[in-house]
């Protein structure tokens, strides 16, 4: 077994909790040396974990805020590398795209991840009927294109419905 009490948690669960409440109170001044030290945490899974936990909560605080791309390009450089935490927020940085109505393309979201798909077709900040249009006929999987097809039919009945923050 192990020489550890069950009653006590593993060093890195504390050390994840502990990421956690810092990260959520840490200022935007601070942020980007915080996550480059949770980053440096010996296990690289769950700091990891960790950080995108907060890209997450971050993310989809600006999305639609002027502030977004500066946050996003800092991010970017401070988390590197890391395939799944670049991929999550170039995800996020495309679902900001199909928000504000601005460039993207078809192979972006067919391409994209089933986490950008499902949060694409059922997030109420995307308006744009041609993404949810695509989503609804090519999503990668049934529940992305039900979703995306309840949505359609919704904006049809209450266009004003779905709005942009």
């Amino acid at each position: 077994m192990t020489d550890q009490p069950f009653d006590e948690e593993p060093p890195e669960h504390l050390r994840y909790r502990r990421y956690l409440e810092d990260l959520e109170d840490v200022s935007e001044a601070d942020e980007a040396a915080l996550v480059a030290t949770v980053l440096e945490d010996p296990n690289v899974s769950m700091a990891e974990a960790a950080v995108n936990r907060h890209l997450e909560r971050r993310a989809a605080h600006l999305l639609t805020d002027p502030a977004f791309p500066a946050w996003a390009h800092t991010f970017a450089t401070v988390i590197g590398d890391r395939p799944f935490l670049a991929r999550r927020l170039r995800e996020w940085t495309l679902l900001r795209a199909v928000a504000l109505d601005e460039s993207w393309t078809a192979e972006e979201l067919t391409t994209a991840s089933d986490w950008f798909q499902r949060t694409a077709s059922v997030v109420l900040v995307v308006a744009s009927p041609e993404a949810l249009s695509l989503l609804a006929e090519r999503g990668r999987t049934r529940r992305v294109r039900n979703a995306a097809s309840r949505r359609l039919q919704h904006s049809d009945h209450r266009p004003d419905s779905i709005h942009k923050s």
